[in-house]
């Protein structure tokens, strides 16, 4: 007996080693086939997703679009991977893209609000034959039964997050644990792993879409901005052309009227000599005027421009303004015509504003009308008044009305020759306008005349408010030989000194100071003007801002901390021109100011008013 049993009890002991190697053997070749089971599928999603991708690229797709491209891929691959229909991404109600909306309203809930199933591979057919629980497009789910599917066993949904924030849910109806096929058991162990690789797969894509997003509009402001610096150089070339072209026009009649002048020998009774004058002083009132109109847009443009409302008389407002442009009319052998409504009395606005919108607009008019007549009609309507400037010129095309208020751009005309101004007119005209309350409205037809409508409110919300006082920029003096007699001659024991480094505007105001009896005592440094003052004893000190050793202000400053000079009121006179500039100067303890170019009448009962204080 004991012979007999011992080969069966070795036979049995050799046989089960070998089948515990087998079952290990199988059991590992099957978790490899189930490892590969989650790298292929993650693998077909990553595909599927750089397909999404190179669409951004490629295609003309609406990134709204592409994301739903990348969750479809998403819930196709699990519903392929796990065998189920039954895969959903919900996302809170009225909130249905990542990508389009960077932030949750903050007056959402997420623990109280509903989401909306979005995306689903259940069709809504085959949703109305399911048994078990099952999501369709557009079904509400609330928040706790969102949670109760993440907290059963085994687990049914997933939160995306977006920045450590839940912005939706990722359902899935999984299957309940095989109880046979150990393959299949394996796959199942690994459905959570290969659902939250899939779900980090997919939200990194939507984080470069969202970039995608962030570069595209980047990449679409700079195209703007490009287009606008290429549109802004082309009109600075074009502005410069003409600026320079309406600059040297002025020039040359200046420079060759002065030397004819200078080479026949001036003579007051030649009346060819003061034709002679009146052009160049005509000349630089151009210069000026241009030079004004780009400091006035470059001021509106800072936000530096003030107005100076106050109660403006229309009829005489508009009476001046037909004035100013009597002459080339009748060189044009145009008509100019005034309509004034009997109710449009007044209104508050800047008077010299107002000016000088209306010349802007009448000036247009004339240079594009050759035949006919050019008006202004003024009428009340309502709490507005409406100035019209009309003419029965050659109109403007619809298509080129839109530009017709942009800096620096001009409207061809057969009439108007040449491209004469500089384009700021119309630019400057609107801004004024909106400055006041108001706008400015054109219609036109080709061949059939233009009208410019400059709207403004009878009173203004600012008008009731303190308004600064703002120097009015300067001209130049219309006539000198009657600035000269009207000016009544002075004690000519009254002495002004001079503080001027450039040697033709000392002599100007020299000459014209002593022509109305002053005496005048010139110091063209800081240095000269310390050893001049206890000889000179000025009743009045002329101060130019910018010395070659000293700045001006700080000259002034210097004569308000000297109480034996303190007392001597200073005048600074300076091309500064900008808002700020008469404060900056009052500050340091100027009595008063004057911009350059200088208006010698100005000049003349600046230096009375305050040598009179003086004396």
């Amino acid at each position: 007996m004991q012979q007999s049993s011992t080969p069966e009890e070795i036979r049995v002991d050799a046989t089960h080693p070998e089948q515990k190697v087998a079952n290990t053997e199988v059991l590992q070749f099957q978790q490899v086939i189930a490892d590969l089971w989650l790298e292929r599928g993650l693998n077909e999603l990553q595909n599927q997703i750089n397909q999404c991708l190179a669409g951004a690229y490629h295609t003309q797709q609406s990134l709204q679009e592409l994301e739903a491209e990348v969750f479809q891929a998403l819930i196709q691959q699990l519903s392929v991977s796990l065998k189920t229909d039954k895969v959903a991404i919900a996302f809170l109600q009225g909130w249905s893209s990542l990508v389009v909306s960077d932030a949750i309203p903050k007056h959402i809930s997420r623990t109280e609000s509903n989401y909306v199933v979005c995306y689903s591979a259940l069709s809504t057919s085959a949703a109305s034959t399911e048994k078990s629980p099952a999501w369709q497009l557009q079904q509400i789910i609330s928040h706790q039964e969102l949670q109760a599917l993440q907290n059963q066993n085994p687990k049914a949904a997933w939160a995306l997050q977006d920045d450590r924030k839940v912005v939706g849910w990722l359902i899935i109806a999984t299957c309940a644990l095989p109880k046979s096929a150990t393959g299949e058991r394996l796959k199942f162990q690994l459905q959570p792993q290969f659902i939250e690789r899939s779900l980090n797969v997919t939200m990194h894509a939507i984080a470069q879409l969202k970039h995608l997003q962030a570069l595209t509009l980047k990449c679409q402001q700079l195209e703007v901005q490009n287009c606008d610096l290429l549109r802004t150089n082309k009109l600075k070339s074009e502005f410069l052309a003409n600026t320079s072209h309406e600059i040297r026009t002025p020039l040359s009649s200046i420079l060759g009227f002065t030397h004819l002048l200078k080479a026949q020998g001036y003579n007051p009774e030649n009346h060819r000599h003061q034709e002679y004058l009146n052009i160049i002083l005509t000349s630089g009132q151009h210069l000026l005027a241009l030079l004004n109109d780009i400091l006035d847009l470059s001021k509106i443009e800072a936000n530096q421009l003030e107005i100076n409302k106050e109660t403006v008389n229309i009829p005489e407002v508009c009476r001046s303004a037909i004035s100013l442009v009597k002459e080339k009319a009748s060189d044009k052998n145009l008509q100019l015509q005034l309509d004034i409504d009997a109710n449009a009395t007044t209104l508050v606005a800047d008077s010299l504003r107002l000016k000088q919108m209306l010349f802007n607009l009448l000036s247009n008019a004339l240079k594009f009308t050759n035949k006919g007549a050019v008006g202004l009609q003024v009428k009340q309507k309502g709490v507005f008044i409406h100035f019209t400037v009309w003419d029965t010129g050659t109109g403007i095309a619809k298509e080129k009305q839109p530009q017709l208020f942009q800096a620096y751009v001009q409207i061809s005309n057969v009439v108007a020759g040449r491209q004469e101004g500089t384009g700021l007119g119309l630019a400057l005209t609107q801004k004024l306008a909106q400055l006041h309350g108001g706008w400015v409205e054109v219609q036109s037809e080709v061949n059939c005349g233009s009208q410019f409508t400059i709207v403004l409110p009878l009173t203004t919300a600012a008008a009731t408010s303190k308004t600064k006082v703002v120097p009015q920029r300067s001209s130049v003096t219309t006539d000198v030989r009657l600035s000269l007699n009207s000016q009544a001659a002075a004690p000519k024991t009254v002495t002004v000194m001079l503080v001027e480094d450039n040697f033709h505007n000392a002599k100007l105001m020299t000459t014209y100071l002593r022509k109305l009896g002053y005496q005048v005592t010139w110091v063209n440094s800081a240095a000269q003007m310390w050893e001049e003052l206890p000889k000179a004893k000025p009743a009045v000190i002329l101060m130019d801002v910018h010395l070659p050793d000293v700045d001006g202000l700080t000259l002034v400053q210097q004569l308000q901390a000297n109480a034996e000079y303190r007392h001597i009121p200073v005048i600074v006179q300076t091309a500064m021109a900008m808002k700020g500039d008469r404060e900056t100067c009052l500050a340091a303890g100027a009595i008063d100011y004057i911009s350059k170019p200088i208006d010698l009448q100005a000049l003349a009962n600046m230096v009375s008013k305050y040598s009179d204080l003086n004396h």
